[in-house]
Formats: C-alpha cells, structure tokens, sequence
C-alpha cells in the first residue's frame, strides 16, 4: 500500500472522529483541521523519543487548544508511545489514559495540562525561555547539550484570552527564538464565526510584539507547512508565528466549516459520508500497518537520544563537574548545600528574634539560600522592592539577555504564574514569582493547574491582610488566603514570624510534587517564643507554640500569621484571669490536615471544645477546627482605608475581642 501525506493525516482525523463518536462527547472538528500540520511537524521535525517521553534533549509539543486532545492522543498512538488503540477507545472515560483534554502525567508524551485557553501556549513560553537559560547555563564551546524547540498549537479562543498577550509579549523581548506557534486560523468558536467578536490583526499585532510572522499558510498544504517550519528555523533572534489558514471538521462534506462541527461527535451519517468523503474505507479504529509505518518515531528517536547521550558523555568527560550539576538540576533534588543553609536561617532568626515583616524575612532567607539554589529562578510582577524577591547577586534578564536568574515580568500576574509553570515543566529550574495577595485573583487559574499538575512552583504573595492599611480595599485581601486553601495540593503559609517564613520556604524546596504558596506580611510582627521542639513541629504545619501552665488547657486559641501576636497576648490576660489557654500557630492548614490522627489530636485535643480562631480573613473555613460551638475572630466583608492600626482596633482584632469571644463561649 502506497501512502501518501494525506493519507497519514486522514488517520488523525478518523481516530479523533471515531473516538468522538464513541464516547459521544469531545471535540472533532479541530484535530481534523490540524491533522495535516500535524503531520508535518511530528514526521518532519520533531525531535522526540517515544520509548523515553521524558527524554531531556527532546523538543516540546504543546496542545494550548487542549480541547482538540484526540489529535495529540492520535499521534502518540501513531508514533508510537504506550497509548494503545484501546486507550483511544477509552477517550473521556473513568481512569482512562485519554482525558478531555490532555492531562500532564496522564499520557506519555502530554508536556502540560492544557484546556483553558490560552494557557498553554503561556506554558510554551516558559518551556522556551527556561531552554535558553539552561543553555546559556550548561554549553560550552562544541558541547551543545540543551538544544531544542518548543512547538505550539493554538486556536483563537487562547489568541482572545488575555494571558496570551502578556506571555507572548515577554517572549518577543527575550527572543525566544525556538518557539515556534501554529496559529489555527479557521474563524470559528462555539459561538459560531468569530468576526463579530474577533477582529485582531493577529499577524500584525505579533510583529508589534517582536515575533517573525509567517503570514497566510494553507493550512492543508504539507509543502507549505513544511517550507513554513524551516523558515522559523532559521530565525536566530526571535520567536515564530506561523499563521495557518484551515477548515475546522476538514473531510466533512456537511459540518466543515461550521461552529456544529466544533464540540460534538458528528453522527453516525455524517461519519459514514466523512470516511467515504476522505476515501477511507477501515473500521472504527483500525488502522493500516502502512499508516503506523509511515508514522513510527521509535527508531528515528531512539537514534536521536543515542546520538544525544553520546554528546553528553562527551560533555562530562570534559565537564564533570558541569555534568554532574545538570543532571542534578534535571532531578529536581536541593543541592546538598541546602540543608545546611536553610538551618543557617532558622538559627539566625532565632538567635537575633528580629520584629520584621515576613515579606522582609522572606526576602532574608532567600538571601541566605540563594547561593545553595542555582536552579532559583526569582521574580515579580513589577513590584519587586514590595515583594522582596530579589537577593544580592542575582542577575537581571532582559531584552535578548538570558544569562540570568531574575525576571522582571512587568504587570503580568498572569502571565508570570503561567510562565512558571512551563519553566518547572520543562525542568533544571526552580522558579518562585511574586506580587500582592490580592493580585492572586488574576493569577489564580495558572496557580491551580500548578497545583493540578502536581509542580513546583512558589507563589510569594506579599500584603496578606487589612494590615496594608490605607491602601484601602481593593488592595486589601479578605477572602484570597482561605479561598486558596480550598485549591486541592497547593501549600497555602501564611506565617507568624521569621522562623515559621525560613520553615515555609524550606517546605517549598524540598516538595517536588506540590506548589506553594505563601502569604506574607507588610507590617512588622514580633518573633514567637520557639524552643527545638516548636521548630520541629513547625514543619507540621500547626503546633502549639505555647501551652497553658502545666499542659493543662481549658480552652485553644489558634491563629495564623500576624494574628498569633494577638492570641499570645490574650492567652496571658486570660491567665490572669484564671483561665487555662493553649496557643496554636497553624501557618500551613493543608500540612497540619496531612499529618496523622495522633499528631492531630495532640495539638486539638477533641476534649478541649473551647476553642477560638483567629486570622484577618474570612471565617468560614475556620469551623472545621473550632466546630460549630466555637468561635472566630475574622473578618466577612471589605475592608476600608485607614491605618493598619486603626483598621485592626475597627474590624475587632484585638485582645479584648478575643477575650469576650472565648468567654462568650
């Protein structure tokens, strides 16, 4: 059998329609419009190796317009990774290989969590900048082991959504010149065409940006696709837009071309018209052994990475120490340097019991690891001296200026938290990026997926409360610190003094599998009593910081960042008053709730129902450790513009309060 181009992407587009149909619900139309640029790159271009998907020398391949996932599923199963044709038959369903939209871990060979639009293609930009980094990092003349491209696929919906415009921007003044996008110009969403509600002169507006355009490429024209591809090859300073004009649903003779076409299986009479329409004459999901052939990248990639591998021995025999740094980096392990720097900072904070802000012992800890942290990739979006993210040495990047470790992301909160995402994707880096609590509201969607995916990435987020002051309330985060611990694995800290924030960071770093987040202080707050052992149970995410005379509590008070200051002054008024009270700081909810039941219990003893909670934030979380009968001491509505004093004494935060609350009970 004599296989043709087409006929390699017409089994792109039978398996997504077929897969479609039988679970009844997906995508079709834009895995059939994409299919023959598809193709191209995987059978032209990509560098990958199906036996290994975590390969570090392979390119990256993007699905920002996730909601086409059979497409990528399809080529995985066609060149060859552990995706059976079985798991294809299982698309969307219970525990499948094969979700909605691809799922990082899911599929081998699935780079990112892709479906909100828009993000993806954020993501290729961090997978961009952190391969030039790594590279400016790690080569040496005639030893190039970090070399590859970043290939993404988008659609208008990520064009529209605004996270494209801040990543895309920042990747233009970097120069991100193996990035290289494939635009899926077809003018149709779910809505239907999108000329009513999208008339950006994309081509134009990525010139503004910085980016080399490839303007008006047919989409369905292998040797255009392929004469487009080497053109972006040859770009040396920046990144490529390859504008792709297609025809969603392609091959079917009455949906083409139409929104119908977009998010719903075609039918049983329109399959059968479409594979008559494509001269496809296979069942549901059988495939010609001449179509695998012409598809299979197992020899091509296990030739690739061997010739990889050789390089890289090459490069250790010359540069052990080099090598043996990379791969540590690759591995996501601290360095050994780690441990002992980050004892350093607690032993300090203890020693000198600073009265600071925890954004300022935040910024002193990343000073003092820093040092033992190469992978560190720091930065904010554009409020750096506010954040303190920025320590002694580090090294600005900038216009076309890679070989650096901190990012001026400029007002981009979402943009940054995407970004850092693919940098932790792509691996070798450690990145953490700050900026205000409240502005985690326009981040918030990167920080889950962050936490979705299961990736390190830290999220400093500084002025955590009213404590701001007259900023007012639009800058005054309520609701953000408990509307965040409701994300499922992502560490929220919100920490009470220097020792906890050192301990937060130390979390931060040695987690592989869980962002963090930690919610910081403007203002200063004093340093907690600590002994060895609330140190150590401090990495526990609650623990009593200080107990009643003799061990002997009557009632709890439990509080968070700079409201411990506040339980620890009423716990002393309520002694002299002859009641018996237990302190507990809990600066990270989701390690205590982690922790087992023993623990637990010897911190909230279930005997003890008296109990009060204290935090400048909502309230409603805080019933699941004072229970219905207890009560707290929050705040349910905005806050004002006054003094941070003023607005404390206001809103109830205060010893006096506390103490009727507890007496109340």
């Amino acid at each position: 059998m004599t296989v043709t181009r087409t006929d390699l992407a017409n089994a792109i587009r039978v398996l997504a329609m077929d897969a479609v149909e039988k679970a009844n619900s997906g995508h079709p139309g834009m895995p059939m419009g994409m299919a023959d640029i598809a193709e191209v790159l995987w059978n032209d271009f990509l560098v990958h190796n199906p036996a290994n998907p975590h390969w570090a020398g392979r390119d990256r391949f993007i699905l920002s317009n996730g909601h086409g996932s059979m497409l990528q599923y399809a080529l995985l199963h066609l060149s060859g990774y552990d995706l059976s044709i079985d798991d294809l038959k299982q698309f969307r369903q219970w525990h499948s290989k094969t979700p909605g939209h691809p799922e990082y871990r899911d599929a081998p060979g699935v780079e990112t969590t892709t479906g909100p639009l828009g993000q993806g293609i954020a993501n290729g930009v961090g997978m961009a900048l952190a391969e030039r980094m790594l590279a400016a990092q790690f080569n040496r003349p005639d030893h190039e082991i970090v070399s590859n491209y970043t290939y993404v696929f988008l659609g208008d919906g990520c064009l529209m959504e605004g996270v494209s415009h801040e990543a895309c921007s920042l990747a233009g003044v970097w120069g991100l010149n193996k990035l290289v996008c494939f635009y899926d110009d077809n003018n149709i969403s779910i809505d239907g065409h999108v000329d009513d509600w999208f008339g950006d002169d994309t081509p134009a507006r990525f010139e503004a940006y910085g980016w080399h355009v490839v303007r008006h490429v047919d989409g369905h024209d292998p040797e255009a696709i392929k004469k487009a591809i080497a053109q972006a090859h040859k770009q040396t300073t920046k990144p490529t837009l390859i504008c792709c004009k297609t025809v969603i649903g392609h091959g079917s003779p009455n949906k083409a071309g139409t929104h119908d076409v977009h998010g719903a299986a075609l039918g049983a009479e329109e399959v059968a018209l479409t594979r008559k329409n494509l001269g496809w004459s296979g069942a549901p999901f059988e495939i010609p052994e001449a179509i695998y052939h012409g598809f299979n990248a197992k020899a091509k990639g296990e030739k690739a990475e061997s010739d990889w591998k050789e390089k890289f021995a090459k490069y250790k025999a010359n540069f052990p120490k080099e090598a043996a740094e990379f791969e540590r980096r690759l591995s996501g392990e601290a360095s050994p340097e780690f441990d002992a720097a980050i004892d350093r900072m607690i032993s300090e904070f203890r020693k000198e019991n600073p009265k600071i802000a925890t954004r300022v012992a935040s910024g002193k800890t990343i000073q003092g690891i820093a040092a033992s942290l190469p992978e560190f990739l720091g930065g904010s979006a554009d409020l750096t001296p506010s954040n303190n993210t920025r320590w002694k040495e580090a090294i600005d990047i900038g216009k076309h200026r890679l070989m650096g470790n901190y990012i001026h992301y400029g007002v981009r909160e979402f943009g940054m938290s995407a970004i850092m995402n693919g940098v932790s994707l792509y691996g070798g880096f450690l990145p953490f990026g700050g900026t205000f609590l409240i502005f985690s509201d326009y981040s918030r969607n990167a920080i889950r997926m962050s936490a979705l995916m299961g990736i390190r990435v830290v999220y400093v987020m500084t002025h955590d409360s009213i404590g701001l002051g007259e900023d007012g309330p639009t800058h005054q985060p309520v609701e953000q610190v408990n509307s965040l611990r409701l994300i499922p694995n992502l560490n929220v800290w919100r920490p009470a003094d220097a020792v906890e924030t050192a301990i937060a960071w130390e979390s931060s770093v040695k987690l592989q599998r869980t962002p963090s987040l930690l919610a910081l202080s403007r203002q200063n707050l004093p340093a907690l009593p600590h002994t060895d052992e609330t140190v150590a149970n401090a990495r526990r995410g609650g623990y009593v910081i200080k107990d009643a005379e003799g061990g002997k509590a009557q009632g709890i008070l439990i509080a968070t960042g700079s409201e411990v200051e506040l339980a620890l002054a009423a716990q002393a008024k309520l002694a002299e008053q002859g009641h018996a009270v237990r302190v507990v700081s809990m600066p990270c909810m989701d390690i205590f709730a982690a922790q087992d039941a023993a623990y637990q219990e010897s911190v909230l003893p279930a005997g003890i129902s008296k109990r009060v909670a204290i935090e400048a934030g909502t309230t409603g979380l805080w019933y699941k450790y004072v229970g219905l009968h207890g009560a707290v001491v929050g705040i349910d509505h905005f806050g004002a513009s006054a003094p941070a004093a003023t607005l404390f004494a206001k809103f109830g935060f205060t010893v006096d309060n506390i103490i009727a609350q507890f007496q109340a009970l």
